[in-house]
């Protein structure tokens, strides 16, 4: 009985990830397009694909002084997720009204997801967490490989964001009954403190920062460099597949090497990917194989990650939104505005960029590292 509830709540969090990595994908990969579709400006859509992050970035701020993280709050941002994919129909056509619902999306949809990781790391353990979240990685992939061939009006990328927000509500709505509340941890949010362990949080927000260029120029870079567009399309499906590799046997790496250690080298390979893909931006193989190190770059990082995390603050569900709100939030909006002045000058030298970032996150880490052990 207790190995079938176990199965049954590893299958819930799975398809949670799957539809919440899949509307990610509709809205990161498809959704700029439909606004330059609709007349948006460059300047624009770079508003509203900054507002999203920064209102990850400000919420955690908001549940630490003022917002107890009760379940009322997980059930009220799964609703409110859902509620605003809809109103996106209505919005649309409109820059400050698209503008002002996508600031309240993110925060609904950058609410959910550290309860949901809270959820996982407490009942699935950190050694089975890779298995459950790669499916994450599926929905990002498969909703991306379909929507590309049957996107042909931007009611059709509404529809895939409303009817994924939907099935994330009812996964959720799921979950909730689990996601008990902790009046202790609640009176304990108050004393969270970011200074604590301050080079920690500088370490993560600069590594999230150095993926700003590769996100949004990694295509755009190596097709000026001869490479052709199909050829980009698969290697960045080949990063995915290694992603996804990675997260079904990285179980072992988790339980057996210290977590700080695993996170040290995934940022020196990911110091080394960037330098890679400066230098060679025309060698395939080259290429192919700082791909291979998103499996480190993002899949070992993450997990390890928020697995730190985790032991590191008795405030299990407040960490995770900050973990989300300053990495995913603050570094990725401030890595998305300075990637895109570095690669006006500097194609190359944007990367040589992101690679000095990644690894003054190691310098920072290391600084964590030390001044943790003398606690």
């Amino acid at each position: 009985m207790l190995k079938n509830s176990s199965f049954k709540l590893s299958l819930t969090i799975a398809l949670f990830y799957f539809f919440y990595f899949a509307m990610v994908g509709v809205y990161v990969i498809f959704m700029p397009k439909v606004l330059k579709d609709l007349g948006y400006s460059p300047v624009e859509i770079g508003a509203i694909y900054t507002s999203a992050p920064l209102m990850r970035f400000i919420l955690p701020f908001i549940f630490k002084k003022y917002i107890p993280l009760t379940n009322r709050v997980f059930l009220v941002s799964l609703i409110a997720t859902f509620l605003i994919t809809i109103l996106f129909f209505i919005t649309i056509k409109s820059f400050y009204l698209h503008l002002f619902i996508n600031l309240i999306f993110g925060g609904a949809m950058g609410a959910v997801l550290p309860f949901v990781e809270t959820i996982a790391l407490k009942y699935i353990g950190k050694e089975k967490y890779g298995k459950v979240r790669l499916w994450g990685s599926v929905g990002f992939s498969l909703v991306a490989f379909i929507l590309a061939k049957f996107l042909d009006s931007y009611i059709v990328a509404l529809i895939f964001l409303v009817v994924t927000a939907f099935f994330i509500m009812i996964f959720g709505l799921f979950l909730a009954p689990i996601n008990s509340d902790n009046p202790k941890e609640q009176e304990d949010n108050k004393n969270f403190s970011l200074s604590k362990y301050w080079a920690f949080w500088v370490s993560l927000f600069l590594f999230q920062l150095s993926f700003g260029g590769f996100y949004n120029f990694f295509t755009i870079y190596e097709t000026n460099h001869g490479i052709s567009l199909d050829y980009v399309s698969y290697l960045w499906i080949f990063g995915v597949v290694c992603e996804i590799i990675m997260l079904i046997f990285q179980g072992p790496l988790l339980k057996s090497f210290n977590l700080l250690s695993l996170i040290n080298l995934t940022l020196l390979l990911t110091t080394i990917r960037w330098i890679i893909v400066a230098l060679f931006p025309q060698n395939l193989l080259l290429i192919a194989f700082s791909q291979a190190l998103h499996a480190f770059s993002f899949a070992l990082n993450y997990s390890a990650v928020i697995a730190y995390v985790y032991t590191l603050y008795p405030q299990k569900k407040l960490a995770q939104q900050f973990l989300l709100g300053i990495g995913f939030g603050l570094g990725g909006a401030v890595g998305a505005f300075i990637s895109g002045i570095v690669f006006k000058y500097s194609q190359s030298g944007l990367f040589i960029f992101e690679a000095f970032i990644a690894f003054l996150s190691f310098i920072f880490l290391l600084i964590h590292q030390k001044r943790k052990e003398k606690v």
